[in-house]
Parts: C-alpha cells; structure tokens; sequence
C-alpha cells in the first residue's frame, strides 16, 4: 500500500532549476526520505551522509544516480526520472530545493531540512551561479524561454558578491531560488512533525559524528559500531572533495572546474570581510522582520547554539 496523502503541495513554484509540478508524478513508497534544503546549505553533504546511511558503505557513489531530483528541470520530461525513481531497489533519499509548502506530505515518509546562516548560504550561493559553464547556462536560458510562466533567459549573477547579496536581499523576479527567509519559516512550521528533522549547518560542521546519528536515528537505520568511523571520516568535507569526481562524476558538465569547483569551501562566516557593516544590518532588520525569536536563534547557530527546535517556543 503506498503511503496516506497527508497534504498536497499548497503552493507553487516554477524556476530556470525546478518545478514543484513535476512532482504530480511521483510515487511515494512507504520508506522515502526526502532531503530538503535552500541552495547551498548542505544539500550534497547530507545526500552523502544518507547514502552511506542507506548502503551501510562509505564507498563513494554517484550521487546524482542514487538520489534523484525530479523537480529539476533541466533533466527533460520527467517520465524516464520517474522510471528510474521507480527502478531504485534501495531505499530512495531524493533531493529538494523547496520550500514545505512546495511538497506533497505524506505519512511515514521521511524529511530532512538542513538550515544554514542565511549570509552564508547567499555568498556559497553566488558562487555557486558564478561557476555555471556556459553548456550549463544555455540549458537553464532554454527552460526559461519555453516557460510562459518565465519566459527569459537565466539571469546572470553579478561578479561582485556585495552586490549579489543586495539583490539577494531584495528578492526581486530575477532570483533563481525561493525566498530564503520564507524558506526557512516554512520549513520552522513544521519542526514538531515526528517525520521532519531540522538539521543546521554549523552543527553537521561542529560534530559530524553526533549529527549522523541523529540522522540514523530518525531514519532508523542501525550502523555496527565498527562501521561509524569510517562513514564519519568518509563525510568529512576534505573527504567529500577528495573522492569529488567520483560522487559528482558528471559536474564538468555543470561548473568551470567540475567537482573541484562545486566542493568550493564549505566554510562558515564567510561572510565576515565581504559584507559591510550596512549590508550586515540590512540582514539584521530583516531577520527582526521575518523570523520569529526562535526561528532567528536557530537559523543563526544551530541546535548546539539554540537547543532543539522541537523544544523552543516563538
């Protein structure tokens, strides 16, 4: 029996990347997880955790070939992703870049959103568009034109960061993701569902080892404990951009540099030297204005600064 529809998509969002729609075809089985994120916050990261999770193995595998991505775009129609989502005999783990309100909820299915400092995630952002190829570019200008929901090119990312964040800031049509802090409140709602896990940044940096049993834990999965060290070092960010061409093999096709590239830093505060302090205070007032007190503690340090979101009260 395939799982109770708890919720459909209640919004929808269309972009040069993805389109919530696509996922009218999706077929849920009981023991899916989904890995939700806003661009650049650790997505890749905790998509490596899942699958060593999964396969018991820290050997590195295509991660774009075990943990699909139906809502993006670029892929074609989403029939054959379909297909291939439904000849995965391990259990699926499947990317998102969407907002709570942009999936369908079902019950028992797992989801996993990982938050980050919202400066970070914009810088790690520009230069994430800034390392398009432009084989990469073309595709994403073609989806745009054939949208008439869209119907532009894909909007070229200033080179300046500061002025990247300003417009990421603002949020204006030219934005290729969601709004970050609409984002993160979505995803806030819904902390206490006992099928959704709020995972930050700055913690899977502070203890990966504590983190990733977290994960299993709510994923129920059972790891031998003289497998943990292995999967814990094999998740580390050195690690991940060690055996990059062998996780992302195709990412040539995608960033100037590949691999290499798409493994920038993986840093936090990087936004310290690069932001202004009227650039930090525009980020202030709008955290003030869009986060409540708990969501703002949270999204700014994480469980180990702010506590379990499951326990803080707005």
């Amino acid at each position: 029996m395939p799982p109770k529809l708890l919720r459909p998509a209640t919004r929808e969002y269309r972009s040069w990347i993805f389109d919530n729609r696509r996922l009218d075809a999706y077929r849920p089985r009981a023991d899916d997880i989904f890995i939700a994120t806003f661009p650049k916050c650790g997505t890749t990261w905790t998509q490596r955790i899942v699958s060593m999770l999964v396969f018991r193995s820290p050997e590195p595998r295509p991660i774009n070939d075990v943990s699909p991505w139906p809502e993006m775009t670029v892929r074609g129609p989403i029939e054959p992703e379909i297909a291939a989502m439904e000849a995965q005999e391990h259990r699926r783990f499947i990317k998102s870049h969407l907002p709570l309100d942009g999936l369908p909820i079902f019950e028992g299915v797992k989801y996993i959103h990982v938050a980050r400092d919202g400066r970070d995630a914009c810088l790690s952002w520009h230069d994430h568009l800034t390392g398009y190829t432009q084989e990469n570019l073309a595709r994403f200008d073609r989806v745009g034109l054939d949208d008439p929901a869209i119907g532009r090119p894909h909007p070229r990312a200033p080179a300046d960061p500061r002025a990247f964040f300003r417009a990421w800031m603002a949020h204006g049509p030219d934005q290729v993701a969601p709004d970050f802090f609409a984002f993160e409140a979505s995803w806030w709602e819904g902390r206490r569902s006992p099928d959704i896990l709020l995972v930050h940044y700055a913690d899977l940096k502070a203890d990966l080892a504590g983190e990733m049993r977290r994960i299993a834990d709510f994923l129920g999965i059972a790891i031998p404990g003289e497998l943990w060290p292995a999967l814990v070092e094999a998740a580390d960010f050195e690690a991940m951009k060690r055996d990059g061409k062998r996780l992302l093999p195709k990412a040539d096709r995608s960033h100037e540099g590949g691999a290499d590239r798409f493994f920038f830093k993986g840093k936090n505060d990087r936004w310290r030297g690069v932001l202004t302090d009227d650039d930090l205070a525009l980020y202030d007032a709008k955290v003030r204005e869009r986060f409540t007190r708990g969501l703002a503690a949270w999204v700014d340090g994480g469980r180990r600064a702010a506590g379990d979101p499951r326990d803080i009260r707005d």
